[in-house]
């Protein structure tokens, strides 16, 4: 009996001179996702903050991990002002291919 979801991790570096650098050096990202939905149920982030933290949760988590994914990257540009602002966008876009890549192998099968 398999688990009906799967944790997909990715990381981007951090930028310099930030609090997230000099902890962290990387903005890492996982995501749990309903195999058979595609929804993010689940999300954590290398934030140094709660707020931060539960701020991209609740952005995150319902969205449907299959589809694109450039209206959650607009919706980042518009209301996270934030010096890792990109560095957080690249690690969801390392963790989107991964998970496209995922699909592609297990439709292979």
């Amino acid at each position: 009996m398999g688990m009906s979801t799967l944790l997909i991790t990715a990381y981007a570096k951090a930028p310099q001179n930030t609090s997230m650098y000099e902890n962290n050096k990387y903005a890492g990202i996982v995501l749990e996702i309903h195999k058979e939905s595609h929804i993010i149920i689940n999300a954590e982030f290398t934030f140094l903050t709660k707020l931060a933290q539960d701020f991209f949760k609740r952005m995150i988590v319902g969205y449907d991990f299959s589809k694109d994914i450039n209206p959650l990257i607009e919706e980042i540009t518009t209301v996270f002002l934030a010096p890792s602002q990109q560095a957080v966008i690249v690690a969801l876009k390392i963790a989107h291919q991964r998970y496209e890549d995922s699909l592609r192998e297990i439709n292979k099968k």
